[in-house]
């Protein structure tokens, strides 16, 4: 499909006149934004009377799309179970109303599993920010079966590091 696209788009700037041409193009999102995972622990569900909850680790600061924009991302489980499962509001422990990663997910967990937010390459990192002096994660590339460590979790003293205090 994208090569007919490409075609199709060199077609048009051929026809325009524009047939001697340097083209560049970035790609961006297209390609990264599936490419990245954000995986998160599950602290502990929450059973409610509307609604269930599934509490994990990872939080708006982490993943801010769903809070700013209602934007879905695939949630699954790193370690599938053949169990029932239940609907849960996906929410990080910010305790911020808009602090959630999806709502109304068919999961089976328990506290201590893993979960995988899906498509989160272009939005993660490039988003993420210390709100509520939460320290950003850290990123690994994996690459067949090796993973590697490119960028470690931020610590308090990180995000200190450039403060001045005046005496």
């Amino acid at each position: 499909p994208a090569d007919a696209l490409w075609r199709q788009l060199l077609e048009r700037l051929d026809a325009r006149g524009f047939g001697k041409r340097r083209l560049i193009v970035e790609p961006g999102r297209s390609l990264v934004g599936n490419a990245g995972v954000c995986v998160t622990e599950v602290l502990y569900t929450k059973p409610g009377e509307a609604r269930n909850f599934c509490i994990v680790d990872a939080a708006m600061n982490d993943l801010p799309r769903p809070a700013m924009y209602q934007a879905f991302h695939r949630i699954v489980p790193v370690t599938p179970r053949q169990g029932g499962t239940v609907s849960y509001d996906v929410v990080g422990p910010v305790c911020e109303s808009g602090d959630w990663l999806g709502r109304d997910r068919a999961l089976d967990v328990r506290a201590g599993d893993l979960l995988a937010v899906l498509s989160a390459g272009a939005y993660s990192m490039a988003m993420a920010s210390n709100y509520n002096t939460r320290g950003r994660a850290a990123e690994l590339l994996v690459n067949g079966d090796r993973a590697t460590l490119i960028r470690r979790r931020e610590s308090i003293e990180d995000q200190l590091r450039n403060e001045q205090i005046d005496s």
